[in-house]
């Protein structure tokens, strides 16, 4: 997830209808100065809800011990769309934090200084990933648990070097990240590379940390790909609001287009094939079930065609439902961090009070392998928790939002 983005536009002729909205809702400055772009914030609001669902589900739901929800011999439509719907909520973190840093540049901040930011910000992120995120998740044992913060960061560092490129050579990296990413991993065998396996698992292709307890689900370089193409890209998000819908329309249906007439082919681009299942509906989760570990050219496709047709939904939303998605869109690294310690602490109390022992949620993420049925609850209960946890997180992301609106510390940028 992107929580270091910052969403900003130059100024532009803004509509009487967009300067209603602008008035009605409290536009909110970037720390340039620069106006954001309410968009974009409501579009990372949604995914950080979407993910506090996911994660959310990991830990109450009885079947995610036991289970992937998206093995379509023992999943359900309802059960399958729940976590299908969360792929949404990395890529579209991804891409907006590489949004954020050509706005950033388009905005005036000099290479060197955009270079800097970018190196200490990403150490930072990957602090945090070991520490304090990595608890939270397992409050247990030291465990390597690399995430989407770990690539977020590695990926920033990454970012570090190339932003003094073009945005066109940056964008070509990313398309050629994307879409060579499958071939080239698929030249190589990780186990016939001696003391560069823990290299290869951390920048092309998932495996055990060897250097402490753990695993590398998200290695770095596909999500780098992600990020070159959301700052190659970004020069759509600072035109006027009229071409920018038309642009980030056409973006979209060209990534599903891309995406169906690609997977119906069952041709590269993702390693596990779509295949006719007992029912329509079955065969259609078939279709997009695409794999995130590393990320697919097709999982970037449908993810983020489906998260540009959102930022075009976001756009209308009005009243309680827009304050609530901006706290949090503007608040991501603090409402990242927070919701792992509220989620877990609601999951052990409720765990507790429904005759679960409190030990199942310490060393948690050990649990998942090898766990038998017994534990955690229905689906419908995972919702209520999600509902639960997401009123609990408001007032405080609520708060936060307006301390960063407010002030200008340096320091709040790396928060």
């Amino acid at each position: 997830m992107d929580p270091s983005a910052q969403a900003s536009v130059a100024p532009e002729f803004v509509s009487p209808r967009d300067a209603a909205l602008t008035r009605t809702h409290h536009a909110a400055l970037t720390r340039a100065g620069a106006l954001r772009l309410d968009a974009i914030d409501l579009l990372r609001g949604l995914v950080i809800v979407l993910m506090v669902l996911d994660h959310v589900r990991d830990y109450v739901h009885e079947p995610a011990f036991v289970f992937s929800p998206t093995d379509l011999t023992q999943t359900s439509p309802i059960l399958f769309m729940t976590r299908w719907i969360t792929h949404l909520c990395a890529p579209t973190f991804v891409f907006l934090a590489g949004v954020s840093i050509f706005m950033q540049r388009a905005n005036g901040k000099a290479p060197a200084d955009l270079s800097t930011f970018l190196l200490t910000r990403g150490l930072w992120l990957i602090v945090l990933e070991f520490s304090l995120i990595g608890f939270g998740f397992n409050w247990g044992p030291p465990l390597a648990f690399m995430q989407v913060i770990w690539a977020i960061g590695a990926s920033m560092i990454l970012m570090a070097a190339v932003v003094r490129l073009p945005a066109h050579a940056v964008l070509a990296l990313g398309v050629a990240i994307v879409v060579g990413h499958q071939w080239l991993a698929s030249l190589v065998d990780a186990a016939q590379l001696g003391m560069w396996t823990q290299a290869w698992f951390m920048t092309m292709q998932p495996g055990p940390t060897l250097f402490l307890r753990g695993f590398i689900p998200y290695p770095v370089i596909p999500w780098f790909g992600v990020m070159c193409l959301g700052y190659g890209l970004g020069f759509i998000f600072r035109q006027a609001p009229g071409p920018r819908r038309r642009s980030v329309l056409t973006l979209a249906l060209g990534f599903l287009a891309a995406f169906i007439a690609l997977r119906a082919i069952n041709g590269y681009g993702d390693p596990a094939p779509w295949s006719v299942q007992s029912s329509a509906i079955m065969t259609v989760l078939s279709f997009i079930n695409v794999s995130k570990y590393p990320p697919s050219l097709m999982y970037v496709l449908v993810t983020l065609g489906v998260s540009m047709l959102l930022f075009l939904a976001l756009e209308r939303v009005a009243g309680p439902l827009r304050n609530v998605l901006l706290a949090f869109g503007r608040t991501p690294l603090f409402t990242y961090v927070l919701h792992i310690y509220v989620a877990h602490s609601v999951a052990l109390i409720i765990g507790v009070l429904g005759g679960l022992p409190a030990f199942w949620y310490f060393d948690f993420l050990s649990r998942f392998s090898g766990a038998t049925r017994g534990y955690g609850y229905t689906l419908p209960v995972v919702y209520l928790t999600w509902v639960a946890v997401l009123l609990m997180l408001y007032p405080l992301s609520s708060w936060f939002a307006r301390v960063k609106r407010e002030r200008r510390d340096w320091w709040l940028s790396y928060l």
